[in-house]
C-alpha cells in the first residue's frame, strides 16, 4: 500500500531520510522583532541564530497552517501519517488534525491518522522511521497507528542546553537563577512529561560532565534494548554529538546511534550547542 508521511519542521530529519522515507515537512514559521523566517531549505541558520544571540527578545513561532497541511497530504497515497509536535509546545498537532479531517472528507477512500510525538526534534525523526519500518514491512494501517502510538509512549527524550537565552529570555527561567547557572557553569539536562511539556530532569557542571550524566541516566527515564534506535540532534555542535553516540555505543546496546542536525524550530530552544537524545 502507497504510504506518505508528513511532519512539521520540528522533525530533525536528513536530506537523505526525506528521500528514502517518502516524507515531506510543513514549515513552521519564526518572527523575532517584525523579521519573519519560514523554516525550511531556505533558512540561513547560522545567521539566524546570530540574530536571536544579539537580541534581548525570542521568536516567536506560527505552526503550520490547515492549508498548509493540505498542500503536503495531497498525493497519490492511500495512507497518510502525520507527525507533528508536542500538542503541549504548539498549535501544530491541532492545525494537523483539523486538516486531516477535510482531507478525508475530500478523500473518503483514503485512511490518515497524525501523532502527537508528545515531544520534539529527534524523537520526531524516530516516530517517522518507526512508521516507515512498519509500513514496508506489510503493517495493516490499523496495526501501524496502535503500535506507533505505543512506541511514542514508551520512547523518551534527554536534552542538554549548552547555554539558556531562550529558557531566560520566554520567562521560563528567572533572571536570578540564569545567572546562578552561568556563574556555576551548570548545564540543565531536560526531559518532557507524560504530555510532552518540558521539565527539568536533573545538572551537573560543565557540557562534558553534563552529556556524560544524560549518557548514564538514560535507563532512569526509558528502555535500553537491542531492538532499538537512538536519535541525537544537536544544534551546531557534531562533536559533542558524535562523544554522546560513542558514550552510548560503549555503555549500551542499541540496534543503531544516528545524528541528525536541529532545523530552525528546534535551534530556537536548543540554542548553539545544544544536544538532544531520544530513545
Amino acid at each position: 500500500m502507497h504510504y506518505k508521511i508528513v511532519g512539521d519542521s520540528s522533525c530533525d530529519i536528513t536530506k537523505e531520510m526525506e528521500n528514502e522515507l517518502n516524507i515531506e515537512l510543513a514549515p513552521l514559521t519564526l518572527t523575532l522583532k517584525g523579521e519573519e523566517f519560514v523554516d525550511d531549505e531556505s533558512l540561513d541558520l547560522n545567521a539566524y541564530l546570530k540574530k536571536i544571540d544579539e537580541s534581548d527578545e525570542v521568536p516567536k513561532s506560527a505552526c503550520p497552517s490547515i492549508h498548509t497541511y493540505l498542500e503536503k497530504f495531497e498525493g497519490p497515497h492511500d495512507w497518510l501519517f502525520g507527525v507533528t509536535l508536542s500538542s503541549e509546545l504548539s498549535g501544530s498537532y491541532n492545525s494537523a488534525v483539523n486538516a486531516m479531517h477535510m482531507f478525508l472528507e475530500k478523500f473518503p477512500e483514503k485512511k490518515a491518522h497524525i501523532f502527537n510525538s508528545k515531544s520534539a526534534a529527534s524523537k520526531e525523526v524516530l516516530i517517522a522511521l518507526k512508521i516507515d519500518e512498519l509500513a514496508k514491512i506489510g503493517k495493516k494501517f490499523e496495526q501501524i497507528v496502535e503500535e506507533v502510538e505505543q512506541y511514542i509512549e514508551q520512547t523518551k527524550t534527554l536534552f542538554v542546553l549548552d547555554k539558556v537565552d531562550t529558557l531566560e529570555k520566554n520567562g521560563r527561567l528567572s533572571k536570578m537563577k540564569a545567572t546562578i547557572i552561568r556563574v556555576l557553569n551548570l548545564k540543565l539536562i531536560l526531559t518532557t512529561d507524560k504530555d510532552g511539556a518540558i521539565i527539568s530532569a536533573t545538572q551537573a557542571r560543565g557540557s562534558k560532565k553534563a552529556l556524560k550524566k544524560l549518557v548514564d541516566e538514560m535507563p532512569k527515564f526509558g528502555t535500553i534494548s537491542k531492538d532499538n534506535l537512538v536519535a541525537i540532534a544537536h544544534c551546531n555542535a557534531p562533536e559533542r554529538a558524535q562523544y554522546v553516540k560513542e558514550l552510548i555505543e560503549s555503555m549500551y546496546e542499541f540496534r543503531d546511534v544516528i545524528i541528525v542536525k536541529t532545523r530552525g524550530l528546534s535551534s530556537t530552544y536548543a540554542n548553539e550547542g545544544g544536544v538532544i537524545v531520544s530513545f
